[in-house]
């Protein structure tokens, strides 16, 4: 639990808040400054603060954002106890909030506290609040935006809200799906040995395995970092219902990584420069995370670039220079799918490490997901037989599935759970008509 060291830490910092009060007003001649208190033990905060060992400067920027998420009243009590009379105190900085009553700190909350009307110190304080710092690089802490004109340094701490959760509950929820974040966490229960794909194409998803269980050691250990960019890209491409989001989704239970499928529609936009922003909010929560971002339909923003003919060319030809460049600083797997390879633009397809065909399944292959398709309490009549089926039949595997998906619901709801061969071909019929095959 992190109840122990967050209430130690909150101690810590109520003592260095007030001591920097007593200074300001006179009733001290200094603060003493230096170290980090927290119950070292095995909860998630002491592990955080283990891991990135901040300075005592960076220590206090971090429990000042976080305090407002534990104690809503915590600096509103201190200013109330330097000024029982009321008043203002603008060196304290703080800004209100819409929902919150409290004092919300801001970069002129963390001057005051660390380095009072030290100019110097002042300024290292804004320089741990800059773009430079890991706290802004591994997206964990910043300073938000204030309209034009005002300081910048008025601008609110914001903690990540994962790592409010992470330094208060102990455990990451998985972000919702939602305009800031146009992803949707995709999961199955479905195991490898469910999945019939080529054998190529097998052993292509098998190399991205082992990317995936060797990486780190290929960079770090290996010196590798310096050579090569982070991350992997991926392209699967083959016809609708081949296997391409199964499969991303079995990488992901396997190899102990969460994956998003990310919603294109939401991420395109109409308006000038609204796509790159929704693709930068998408990858600065990815960040850090190693997530599998998987981009289905892809072709409707990884398309072939068009001559400058029109504004609108330029703009969607600068969208897909963005996305590249996300892409390729991304340190996860990335995995575009797509029904054409073709539909892709060529100055992606360089930069993939595996092009990955998903074929219509063959007749072995199909007879295979017959076999597997069915749930063992239905008796198959002896007339079936999967090999000629599979022969006569071209259906995919999501074809297949959803056949047997009808044929099991009519069977039970016929309640002799026995599919016959006039069954299943109505079924196969239905599928065709579906699909606007000819029949």
């Amino acid at each position: 639990m992190n109840t122990p060291s967050l209430s130690t830490a909150l101690s810590y910092l109520h003592s260095i808040v007030t001591g920097r009060l007593k200074v300001f007003a006179g009733q001290e001649d200094k603060i003493v400054l230096s170290g980090t208190a927290y119950y070292q033990d095995d909860s998630s905060f002491a592990r955080f603060i283990d891991k990135y060992a901040p300075t005592f400067e960076e220590y206090i920027v971090i429990l000042l954002a976080l305090t407002p998420h534990i104690q809503p009243n915590f600096f509103n009590q201190i200013i109330e106890e330097y000024l029982p009379e009321g008043g203002e105190l603008p060196e304290f900085g703080g800004v209100k909030a819409i929902n919150h009553r409290g004092i919300l700190p801001t970069g002129e909350t963390a001057q005051f506290i660390l380095a009072g009307d030290d100019l110097e110190k002042r300024l290292e304080v804004q320089r741990i609040l800059s773009s430079d710092h890991w706290f802004s690089k591994k997206h964990i802490l910043w300073l938000d935006r204030v309209p034009d004109g005002e300081p910048l340094m008025s601008g609110r701490l914001v903690l990540d809200p994962e790592i409010v959760e992470q330094l208060t509950i102990g455990a990451v929820s998985k972000p919702r799906f939602s305009i800031d974040f146009p992803a949707e966490y995709i999961e199955t229960e479905m195991e490898w040995e469910d999945l019939v794909l080529h054998p190529k194409t097998l052993h292509q998803i098998k190399e991205i395995e082992h990317w995936i269980a060797h990486n780190q050691t290929l960079l770090h250990d290996w010196g590798m970092k310096k050579r090569i960019k982070p991350g992997y890209r991926a392209l699967f491409y083959g016809p609708p219902g081949t296997g391409k989001t199964l499969t991303a989704t079995l990488l992901g239970k396997y190899t102990g990584k969460d994956v998003f499928r990310i919603d294109l529609s939401r991420v395109v936009s109409k308006y000038i420069g609204e796509t790159e922003k929704n693709l930068s909010r998408l990858f600065d929560k990815a960040a850090d995370k190693n997530w599998i971002l998987f981009f289905d339909e892809a072709d409707a923003l990884f398309g072939k670039r068009t001559d400058i003919r029109h504004a609108h060319d330029k703009y969607a030809n600068q969208e897909v220079a963005y996305l590249l460049q996300r892409i390729e600083s991304y340190d996860g797997l990335v995995i575009l799918a797509t029904n054409q390879r073709g539909n892709i633009d060529d100055a992606f397809t360089r930069r993939f490490q595996a092009i990955i065909h998903f074929p219509m399944p063959g007749i072995g292959e199909r007879e295979e997901i017959w076999r597997k398709a069915f749930p063992s309490q239905i008796e198959i009549a002896e007339d079936i037989q999967w090999n000629q089926i599979a022969t006569r039949y071209e259906l995919t595997g999501a074809g297949i599935i959803n056949v047997a998906h009808y044929s099991a619901v009519e069977v039970l709801a016929s309640k002799v759970y026995r599919l016959s061969l006039q069954q299943l071909e109505i079924a196969i019929m239905r599928e065709y008509i579906k699909e606007g095959k000819v029949v």
